[in-house]
């Protein structure tokens, strides 16, 4: 979904894992490896992460360098920049509500019109596969040495319903066959 020569900006983005992928897949492609069968790679495309975590943003700006930018910030608080591509995985159910509001509308002014918006979230109407979601994502905080906070899910309705309310046209891709979980992507694109 990420077209040639975008740039992308990746909010939360940890140790720059979607920048090693569209690296990769880019190098792929020089070198005549991609599948012929598969859709055409995101070459040449430009990241841009944030990372809260320090050691998390400093491991991927060392394997990345000069391939991607990476800064350490708080995705309420650090300037955006302008993007053709805006990729949220897992992440804004860790702000509260009307900070998930704020990013969303502040994520809406740097998109270019016509700019896509990929953001995966739980639907917290999933039952118990989101309530399987939400206890992996505490261990595995825990495990990583964070505090245990206070997550603000919502259902895949309301998610869709803020996306509207902000110009968004969204549409629902479902993230989670052959797991226990409750994932979904939601496509959008700014109107």
């Amino acid at each position: 979904m990420i077209a040639p020569r975008s740039r992308v900006l990746d909010l939360g983005c940890g140790q720059g894992l979607l920048a090693s992928l569209l690296n990769a897949a880019s190098h792929m492609e020089v070198r005549g490896a991609w599948p012929r069968e598969w859709q055409q790679p995101p070459i040449f495309s430009q990241v841009h992460g944030i990372e809260l975590m320090e050691a998390d943003e400093r491991r991927a700006r060392e394997a990345l360098g000069s391939q991607a930018t990476f800064v350490q910030g708080d995705i309420c608080t650090t300037p955006f920049g302008p993007a053709n591509v805006m990729v949220i995985l897992d992440v804004l159910h860790y702000i509260g509500y009307d900070a998930q509001i704020q990013v969303l509308s502040r994520l809406k002014e740097s998109l270019n019109t016509g700019g896509l918006l990929l953001l995966r979230v739980g639907d917290a109407a999933g039952g118990m596969p989101f309530r399987i979601s939400n206890w992996v994502d505490r261990a595995v905080t825990f495990a990583r040495g964070h505090r245990l906070s206070r997550l603000y899910c919502r259902t895949l309705s309301e998610w869709t319903g803020e996306l509207e309310n902000l110009g968004f046209m969204a549409e629902r891709r479902p993230m989670s066959a052959g797991t226990p979980f409750a994932n979904v992507l939601l496509v959008a694109r700014r109107g």
